[in-house]
């Protein structure tokens, strides 16, 4: 059974970074290597939104809304995925989850406020 735990999130300014951590554990000695993996985001009352997602061959897609100021990237040796997030606006506050292999973390929240 995979387990996902999200860390990372917190307050910051407008035009600030932050950088999202989503460590898994898998049975046995499997790694995350293969698996697809993603970050999604929703903001209360809202749905459940595609922030990047890499699939397991490499494909990387990610909301038009993030592009070029969000980037997805795992380490396979660690079991872990990452999301760096740059130039954090106020519309990119939301809970931000992890899905590896299927599998929903609790969420990491993020706040942009001035």
């Amino acid at each position: 059974q995979v387990q996902v735990a999200e860390s990372g999130g917190g307050l910051v300014l407008p035009g600030e970074s932050l950088r999202l951590s989503c460590h898994c554990t898998l049975p046995g000695t499997t790694n995350i290597y293969g698996l697809g993996v993603g970050w999604y985001r929703q903001v209360s009352g809202g749905k459940r939104e595609l922030v990047a997602e890499m699939a397991g061959w490499g494909d990387i897609e990610y909301a038009d809304s993030v592009k070029g100021r969000f980037t997805i990237s795992t380490d396979n040796r660690k079991n872990e995925v990452y999301l760096q997030m740059n130039n954090l606006k106020q519309d990119d506050t939301a809970v931000y989850f992890c899905k590896v292999h299927g599998a929903w973390g609790q969420g990491t929240q993020v706040t942009v406020s001035a």
